[in-house]
């Protein structure tokens, strides 16, 4: 017996002097491969490492934009481009938005709102109602990017046809004050604010760079659908073209555009009486006849029973 346990004892500790020994050199081959591969990256060249340290946006969101370009470029017609960047113009532009950029942003908006429509149609019961409900949130998703430009377009309209009166009365103190059409361009660029100075100060940057004042003008009507600075660019594009001094120009049409101003505040004011009928039909007046006949009617009742 003390034979087979001393026997016992030495297998026990050779087996431990074994193991140690294995986890030893295994850790430490563990700690060499480690140095190894973290010296080997250090030392490659920066062609290789280069795709490491890029960014995530470098990485992954560059290369999804790229192909949602593509497929939006397949996806829409040959004057999609050219559609795009005029809504762009009457958009004024929007920092980062290009029409890659539209592009691609209806193919994203199209898969978030086919993910969305997948989502929301799990809690509906009948397969055409789901059907129809994933079709019209992507077909949303996809339309997305047009409807905002169209709205900032239309904003943007308002602006220019709220502000374009003053510019031009702005424009005409300045010419008749001894200014020239630069400079009383300059004028109201700094005096103004929004869409309205920032077309002026377009306008004032082209001619600077050698553009006739006839084409700078001509470019900024095409940057705009607003029927007023139409108007303002014809007429003063022709009296350019034929001589007229500026200043008489700009009085008449500092008057016309008062005039029209003073038109569509009337026009607003006559269809608030039309507006407000549904309002007052659906809301104001039930609530006039619950408050005036109910105590009556709850005396009638009252006096019946």
């Amino acid at each position: 017996m003390t034979l087979l346990f001393v026997l016992g004892v030495g297998l026990l500790v050779l087996a431990v002097l074994i193991l140690g020994s294995a986890l030893s050199s295994s850790s430490e081959t563990g700690v060499t491969r480690s140095l190894a591969v973290l010296e080997a990256m250090t030392s490659a060249p920066k062609e290789l490492t280069g795709e490491l340290d890029r960014s995530f946006s470098d990485r992954v969101l560059v290369p999804l934009q790229e192909r949602a370009t593509r497929i939006g470029r397949r996806l829409s017609g040959a004057d999609t481009s050219d559609r795009i960047r005029r809504k762009l113009d009457l958009a004024g532009n929007p920092s980062g938005w290009t029409v890659d950029r539209v592009l691609g942003g209806k193919v994203l908006g199209a898969v978030v709102g086919l993910v969305f429509g997948l989502t929301f149609s799990l809690m509906l019961g009948a397969p055409t109602t789901k059907v129809l409900v994933v079709l019209a949130i992507t077909v949303a998703g996809f339309f997305a990017p047009n409807l905002y430009l169209y709205q900032k377009g239309y904003e943007r309209a308002e602006q220019l046809q709220r502000g374009l009166p003053d510019a031009i009365d702005l424009l005409t103190i300045s010419v008749e004050s001894g200014l020239g059409f630069d400079a009383a361009v300059q004028q109201v660029a700094r005096n103004t604010e929004g869409p309205i100075a920032e077309e002026f100060s377009r306008l004032l940057r082209e001619m600077q760079i050698g553009m006739g004042r006839a084409d700078a003008l001509r470019a900024m009507g095409e940057r705009t659908n607003v029927a007023d600075v139409k108007t303002f660019v014809g007429a003063m594009v022709q009296a350019d073209s034929f001589g007229i001094p500026i200043s008489q120009v700009l009085r008449v049409q500092s008057g016309e555009m008062r005039v029209k101003r003073r038109q569509r505040a009337e026009e607003k004011a006559q269809q608030v009486p039309v507006k407000i009928t549904i309002p007052l039909i659906f809301c104001i007046l039930p609530t006039l006849f619950i408050a005036v006949m109910g105590p009556a009617a709850i005396s009638i009742m009252d006096s019946f029973r």
